[in-house]
């Protein structure tokens, strides 16, 4: 198209700053950042805009975005914008001065857990989260030990990566310390027990035997509600309250890490455990909360609160700043108005049943499972030895996102392609993603 400048003769200086080339700005990242910070794709995205569920690269293409669960209301929902733009114009500040917005933003959380959840603490990162999560549980027990998940991934600090199986029995780990204990992990599909009316049960009792050979050691068993680095992965009705009832016999705590499924992603529930029917002793909140504003929370029982008020101050410099409280509470506004725990219950349904309808023309969809906008589809090259699809996983994400959808991969094989939208996620976006997931699927090398 021709310069419309020559007609308008608009002020050059008034345009904004032109974009990079997308070379440029690639090679400008090799330069300057660390190599193993990675990239999506294997062509990868320059985006430059986002909106609800829909994301736009540098060229203008349209990507529909079922893969980024950090703006869980959505990419710049306006309410959320507007109140940090205020709060920053009026006053940005940390915990030392009293602000109302923290207060409030703790009540707002605490009425929608169980009631012995009553004392807040707010950071910046679902790692820092974590990390506290476990000094509570220390100072509360006077143990040290943890029991973790196979597979499982709960931040990127030396203290969490020593607890997430998932980095430190991968590339570049050295294994678990001795003051951390894995457990199987509680997997229907590919885990020994597969009947779901009794594999609860008998799944916890690789717990109990961690209890058994460490006991008096235990401190905390912390586990996401539902493990999504694992591979999206449900727990059998029943697993979480027989852990819970093993580890409260020891003397230890349960954490919950609902840093992945809290605030209505699964369409059933506000929060994973819930979907358990158990009550943890510590919950941890990450990421979605501020809707891509740094925010986190762990919430805790009175007691342990008190355990922990030792004599040692607690402070983080951003965490329960009065910008990150409203955006906060600017996100809890937008769930209930929008009934977005809804939409993703129905839309959740709607994908399901879509992805089971695939599954019966693709066998290499060996599972299918999750709910709301937590879903998971695991691909296996035969439905007896479960071999895994990892590559067929890998080219089905890239031909998708070639066809203008954003899925992505997880699981300790990497074959278990992911689904995990903003919660504005709506019906004719569920539709486009199936098609597109059915082409790509019909287009794998045979």
């Amino acid at each position: 198209s021709p310069d419309p400048n020559l007609i308008l003769r608009i002020p050059t200086e008034l345009f904004p700053p032109k974009e990079k080339s997308k070379r440029a700005t690639s090679e400008s990242r090799r330069r300057r950042i660390a190599g193993n910070l990675s990239l999506g794709y294997q062509d990868p995205i320059k985006m430059v805009r986002g909106w609800k569920h829909h994301l736009y690269d540098e060229s203008g293409h349209k990507y529909l975005d079922a893969y980024n669960n950090v703006p869980h209301v959505g990419h710049c929902h306006p309410a959320v914008v507007e109140a940090v733009q205020r709060q920053m114009s009026l006053l940005s500040t940390n915990t030392r001065y009293l602000h109302d917005a923290i207060a409030e933003l703790g009540d707002r959380i605490v009425a929608t857990l169980p009631d012995e959840l009553e004392v807040c603490y707010f950071l910046s990162s679902a790692s820092e989260a974590n990390e506290l999560a476990l000094r509570l549980a220390r100072a509360h027990t006077g143990r040290k030990d943890v029991i973790v998940l196979e597979g499982a991934y709960h931040g990127h600090t030396t203290s969490l990566i020593d607890i997430s199986p998932y980095k430190h029995d991968g590339p570049g780990g050295e294994g678990a310390p001795n003051w951390v204990h894995v457990a199987e992990l509680a997997d229907l599909y590919r885990g020994q027990y597969h009947d779901a009316t009794t594999a609860g049960g008998l799944f916890a009792e690789s717990v109990a035997r961690i209890c058994s050979d460490y006991s008096g050691r235990i401190s905390a068993f912390i586990a996401e509600s539902c493990p999504s680095v694992g591979g999206q992965i449900v727990f059998p009705p029943g697993y979480l309250s027989s852990v819970y009832e093993i580890l409260r016999r020891e003397g230890a705590l349960c954490i919950a890490d609902e840093v992945q499924t809290g605030y209505g992603r699964l369409g059933h529930s506000f929060y994973g455990f819930e979907e358990q029917e158990v009550s943890p002793d510590i919950v941890v909140l990450g990421k979605p909360i501020g809707n891509g504003y740094p925010l986190a929370a762990v919430i805790a029982r009175r007691d342990i609160a008190e355990s922990f008020d030792n004599g040692m101050e607690f402070f983080a410099t951003f965490g329960g700043s009065t910008v990150s409280c409203a955006a906060g509470l600017a996100v809890l506004d937008v769930l209930a108005n929008e009934a977005l725990q809804e939409n993703a219950h129905q839309t959740g349904e709607q994908l399901l049943d879509g992805f089971r309808k695939l599954q019966a023309d693709y066998p290499i969809i060996g599972d299918v499972r999750g709910s709301g906008f937590f879903l998971g589809l695991e691909l296996v090259r035969d439905s007896k030895s479960l071999e895994p699809a990892a590559t067929e996983a890998s080219f089905v994400v890239n031909r998708m996102r070639e066809k203008g959808v954003l899925i992505g991969t997880d699981g300790p094989l990497n074959n278990v392609l992911k689904v995990r939208p903003p919660m504005t996620f709506d019906a004719q976006s569920a539709e486009q993603l199936l098609d597109a997931l059915r082409r790509s699927l019909e287009e794998l090398p045979r």
